[in-house]
């Protein structure tokens, strides 16, 4: 837990020392964050609202975790196509929320249709690619909305600009994951782990 704690107060420093100078932040062994290569996720939300105000990460293992934190952070103030920028005054009323990846296993099947039964909502994150388009969902994704195993297909399709049905063509390769999710309860508040409740499948 405490290195969940460290990895949101990063990305928090990050956002607001990028913001404030335009620099990008350096982390120092004193942070003592491990530096295995993983990926991850930041989101940000309002509060006490909760509404999405960014979310950018990297899903596969391609930098150490520290230097992965810094600039997905940094990219979901600055860079996430469907908001504005983040303004520093906004950050006394954002919660940060950073979410460190399983490396995603490729979903073997024979027909589409088996894909749902293969998929537990509350554990797994999904990410699609095909020659049309690619996509990702966090597994808190779901939880939030409440979708069981086919609508969380549904909208994968729909976040990789694809048709919604697109799944039952089977014409993708398909990879689920897991996470570990860390969050302000408030700005600058305790950071918690989340736990999700799952979904019967």
């Amino acid at each position: 837990m405490d290195d969940g704690i460290k990895i949101v107060r990063l990305a928090r420093i990050a956002i607001e020392e990028y913001l404030k100078s335009n620099k990008i932040y350096t982390v120092t062994e004193e942070w003592g964050i491990p530096k295995k290569e993983t990926g991850v996720f930041v989101s940000l939300y309002t509060y006490p609202e909760g509404e999405l105000r960014g979310c950018i990460g990297f899903p596969l293992p391609v930098m150490s975790l520290p230097e992965a934190v810094v600039k997905a952070a940094i990219a979901a103030a600055t860079e996430d196509p469907r908001f504005p920028p983040v303004e520093l005054a906004e950050m006394d009323k954002i919660v940060i929320e950073a979410s460190v990846l399983s490396v995603p296993e490729k979903i073997e099947f024979m027909n589409p249709r088996e894909l749902p039964s293969k998929i537990l909502i509350g554990r797994d994150g999904l990410m699609i690619k095909s020659s049309r388009g690619s996509g990702l969902l966090l597994p808190q994704v779901p939880v939030e909305y409440g979708w069981d195993a086919e609508e969380f297909l549904c909208h994968l399709c729909i976040k990789a600009g694809l048709p919604a049905t697109y799944w039952l063509t089977g014409k993708f390769d398909i990879y689920r994951f897991t996470a570990e999710i860390f969050a302000e309860e408030s700005p600058r508040g305790k950071v918690v782990k989340k736990e999700l409740k799952g979904c019967e499948v």
